[in-house]
């Protein structure tokens, strides 16, 4: 009876090892050790009946052994928490892969789609772009035509500073409006250093494109060179009067007859001298009447520092003023002298609708005693179509009876290259 009693233990004891074992390996090993459960006692049993036959010992009573449940186990190897990538569900959002080289829209810096420009016009065209790619874009990468208009844009403008992964850059093209009137659309694109071009998009690969309508010749609608004594002219030491006091250490504001830019060119038409006071960063400010701005309005002119005044650095400024809410700057631009003057066309539509005064602004860089600073032909400029009547002139009331003059008119000399031109970008 002992020996029987053994036996069963052993066995037993066998089986529950070999359950163990599988449990934690495979499915298809732990459904052969359940088999294994039920099967060995009766191989057990089988065993001992044999061995009772083959003595003399009476026959034992059946051992029932008591029924073992075992739960239903899932696979080992596929959790049943974890679900496949390729039957996530589908949220409507694509989870990107990322790009090397990738890009995505931020604004337009200036010249939003639909702006006018009369035919011919030069503009800057200014996006805002975001590097969301995992590379680094360098000065070898590139905004290049793709198609459309090229509105005489260069064939590759090169970034002019690295743009890490996560990074904004403004790129920025200068173009021409075409000669014929009607709207026109150019693509433009990005190039890496490997000549492979890329953009926008989940693809990485649609452009990015400037929108303009081209519409007639504009007419100058407002002159603030012929109207130049109808603002008020301030420094801090308070009003000047217009004309103002000629080589007076507090500031005045002058009219030029063909006023002489720093490379020497003669301009064939009037400016207005505005020295500011002769402080350590003095100002000088012109305050002109209200006028109504239209949508598709113009602030045009040259500035330059007078011809000769080598010692020149002044920080040009349009202010404006709406009834009496605070003055605001709408562009500003730094000019040192350095044989160069620069055109400013600045699109004034954020403005329409408005009454709007506006200031002629010029601020010393430091000592004010070699400055003089000029706007030459300052206006504002109009489409033809836009115009419902002809401006009138105000009448001028001078308080000084006294003329301008300009009495610097040195002759360019024969040796004096002419240094290109720039356009100032409006600042956004």
């Amino acid at each position: 009876m002992r020996l029987t009693l053994r036996l069963i233990s052993f066995g037993l004891l066998l089986v529950f090892s070999l359950l163990a074992c599988n449990l934690s390996g495979n499915a298809p090993d732990a459904a052969a050790t359940l088999q294994a459960v039920y099967t060995a006692p009766a191989i057990t049993l089988q065993a001992l009946q044999t061995q009772a036959a083959s003595t003399s010992t009476p026959t034992p009573k059946p051992i029932v052994l008591p029924t073992l449940a075992f739960p239903t186990l899932p696979p080992l190897n596929t959790p049943s928490s974890v679900t496949p990538q390729s039957t996530l569900p589908n949220t409507g959002t694509p989870i990107p892969l990322g790009y090397c080289d990738w890009a995505a829209f931020v604004k337009d810096v200036t010249v939003p789609d639909g702006t006018t420009f009369a035919p011919g016009s030069t503009f800057t065209k200014t996006w805002r772009l975001k590097n969301i790619g995992t590379c680094i874009w360098n000065r070898s990468y590139a905004l290049v035509f793709l198609r459309g208009d090229a509105m005489k844009g260069s064939a590759a403008t090169y970034l002019a500073d690295n743009v890490a992964p996560g990074q904004s850059v403004d790129v920025s093209i200068k173009l021409s409006a075409p000669a014929d009137p009607g709207e026109y659309r150019g693509y433009w694109s990005l190039r890496n250093d490997s000549g492979v071009l890329f953009g926008l998009g989940g693809s990485a690969k649609e452009p990015i494109y400037v929108d303009v309508e081209v519409v007639g010749s504009m007419t100058t609608v407002y002159d603030f060179a012929g109207n130049y004594c109808s603002a008020d002219w301030r420094s801090e030491a308070g009003d000047l009067g217009c004309p103002g006091n000629e080589g007076g250490k507090k500031g005045y504001a002058i009219e030029v007859k063909k006023p002489i830019l720093e490379d020497g060119t003669k301009y064939n038409g009037l400016g207005i001298l505005t020295v500011p006071e002769n402080i350590f960063d003095g100002y000088l400010r012109g305050f002109f009447p209200a006028f109504a701005i239209k949508r598709g309005d113009y602030f045009r002119a040259i500035i330059s520092c007078e011809y000769l005044a080598t010692g020149c650095n002044v920080i040009y400024r349009l202010d404006y003023q709406i009834g009496k809410q605070d003055i605001k700057t709408f562009w500003k631009f730094n000019e040192a002298y350095e044989g160069e003057y620069y055109e400013v066309e600045i699109d004034l539509s954020s403005l329409a609708g408005k009454k709007v005064k506006f200031i002629l602004t010029v601020l010393a860089n430091g000592s004010a005693s070699a400055d003089r600073p000029l706007w030459v032909a300052p206006r504002i400029d109009r489409l033809p179509n836009l115009i419902t009547s002809t401006p009138s002139t105000p009448t001028i009331t001078a308080t000084n009876t006294r003329r301008p003059r300009n009495t610097r008119t040195p002759t360019p000399t024969a040796t004096r290259t002419r240094r290109p031109r720039r356009t100032p970008t409006p600042t956004p």
